[in-house]
């Protein structure tokens, strides 16, 4: 791990940058403690880095489960209680991975996938706009469509004339403009500019412009519009912000249930990010997906023993380290380690930051997912890759994550279903002119499950009186029963219409069987073929 410092050190700074707002913000939407979200940002670095398999990914407190968070709270009486829950959950989690559930992670389609990351990139975007203007009613981490403001993305938008802050504007488009110039032009120019990250200069310069113009009125920046993380006078107000479980509660059914809850809910966001940043790794590895729930659990066993939120890993910041030039996982852990060691040592330097010129750092990793160049691609592959797409970038945008991954794979389902309804067979159609016979030759596919009834039934219910009918079923590894139901109702119809049938087989061919059930026993074709 240590091979890469040089590239690991510098994306560690920005992904640190861009960690600090949202675990503020994420533990603000939750209405947990402040510093809880500064503890799951530096667990998820430092503890789930440390252990996940992932060379990429970033783990920390995840905004899916702020409304989770925010009624169990209620629920459960107390954040103590809820502490409870999440170790539990993180237990739950172990299972998860001993029990290889992490398989599940290979069954989202692709589509749905690139649609979360375009979905989240114009999320980024449209929440940071806000902030980039120095209006920040909203707190950071809230990617809902529905705000815990009580406004929703758009309204949130048109509350910002009347309410920008001229200084914090100019100071955010100072900072977007270096970063770009950063990125297009210097990066490519030596190796200082590879070292020293263009977020870097950003927030020193918003650090120097907010304390030169702290006095100046109208170009200042207020207070509310910086970073705002605890800062304690002495060790003993720093060991006070630990909160610890109150496992006196730990036979409560609402304490498992929400654990049950987290742990299902944390490990979904984990499997769609794991996915997600395999497909934005430029040497495209492959995370170990069960070794990611293992990981992951540790993490939240350790974050709900010492008063910190749920983790999961994050695409924000898991793309932030891969666009900032991240080799190794070592990027991950260094980013929690500077989150422990700020939070210790400069909280005061920490609180001078402007957040609208974090919200430029953040514009920029929204533009890079959601490339207008990534939604040209998709649609040029067609409806079948472009419909489950757009749902999912639509469902997020106007709902949240885990609401428009749903709608995402709902509708990839109905795609495939729509797919096999159409691939279940061949027909070859021929006209014998010595007898004048009709003769269809419907090759069915390598697997007929009942999906594809409709398509067969369709077809037989087609057929002219006095054709003939031939079934292939050579290259058929399985046939459901509830295919073979239908051939067996079809001889009836058959025998009506004067239509004769035949079956070829690798076990052989016969006309106009008896009973299609006998044939085919109810089983696997391929157990009944012939030896070579």
């Amino acid at each position: 791990m240590f091979k890469h410092l040089k590239n690991d050190f510098p994306s560690a700074v920005v992904v640190f940058f861009v960690a600090l707002p949202l675990c503020l913000g994420i533990a603000l939407a939750s209405g947990a403690p402040l510093f809880s979200g500064l503890i799951a940002g530096i667990v998820g670095g430092i503890v789930v880095g440390a252990i996940s398999g992932s060379s990429l990914g970033v783990s920390g407190p995840a905004a899916g489960l702020t409304a989770i968070v925010l009624a169990a709270i209620t629920t459960l009486g107390g954040y103590e209680n809820l502490l409870v829950a999440i170790v539990l959950g993180g237990v739950i989690q172990l299972l998860f991975g001993v029990l290889r559930a992490g398989i599940i992670g290979y069954y989202f389609p692709s589509s749905v996938i690139k649609g979360m990351l375009t979905g989240i990139g114009i999320i980024i975007i449209l929440k940071q706009i806000p902030h980039f203007f120095g209006y920040d009613a909203d707190p950071e981490g809230d990617w809902s469509f529905f705000q815990v403001d009580g406004e929703n993305t758009f309204s949130e938008l048109g509350n910002i004339i009347g309410n920008i802050s001229p200084g914090a504007t100019l100071i955010a488009a100072i900072g977007l403009g270096i970063l770009i110039l950063w990125d297009v032009v210097l990066s490519k120019k030596g190796k200082f500019f590879k070292l020293i990250q263009g977020p870097l200069v950003a927030v020193a310069l918003g650090i120097v412009y907010y304390l030169v113009t702290q006095n100046s009125g109208e170009w200042g920046i207020a207070q509310e519009h910086l970073v705002s993380v605890p800062v304690p006078e002495n060790f003993g107000d720093f060991i006070a912000q630990f909160t610890f479980p109150n496992f006196s509660i730990i036979g409560e059914p609402a304490v498992w249930i929400t654990a049950f809850t987290i742990a299902l809910v944390a490990s979904l966001e984990t499997l769609l990010c794991v996915e997600a940043t395999d497909k934005l790794d430029p040497k495209k590895r492959t995370t170990p997906t069960n070794r990611e729930l293992f990981a992951q659990g540790a993490g939240n066993i350790v974050s709900g023993m010492i008063g910190g939120l749920p983790v999961t890993q994050v695409i924000v910041r898991s793309s932030a380290n891969i666009q900032s030039g991240g080799q190794t996982k070592m990027s991950a852990i260094l980013h929690g380690f500077l989150l422990l060691i700020s939070v210790i040592l400069v909280p005061n330097i920490l609180n001078l930051i402007p957040l609208s010129v974090l919200a430029a750092i953040l514009f920029l990793v929204g533009f890079k997912l959601a490339k207008p160049s990534t939604l040209k691609r998709m649609f040029s592959l067609g409806w079948k890759q472009w419909v489950p797409y757009m749902i999912t970038v639509l469902g997020i945008v106007f709902t949240d994550l885990l609401i428009g991954i749903s709608m995402g794979l709902a509708v990839g389902i109905v795609v495939i279903l729509i797919k096999n309804y159409q691939n279940s067979h061949f027909l070859h159609i021929r006209d014998e002119k010595e007898t004048g016979i009709k003769v269809v030759k419907m090759t069915l596919a390598e697997e007929v499950t009942f999906i594809n009834k409709g398509a067969i039934l369709k077809e037989l219910d087609k057929l002219e009186p006095n054709s003939y009918l031939e079934i292939d079923v050579c290259k058929t590894r399985y046939l459901d029963h509830d295919i073979i139901e239908i051939l067996d109702d079809f001889r009836f119809r058959a025998n009506d219409k004067n239509i004769n049938v035949k079956i070829i087989s690798e076990r052989g061919t016969i006309e106009n069987p008896e009973s299609y059930e006998a044939f085919f026993k109810e089983v696997k074709i391929e157990e009944y073929r012939t030896p070579a």
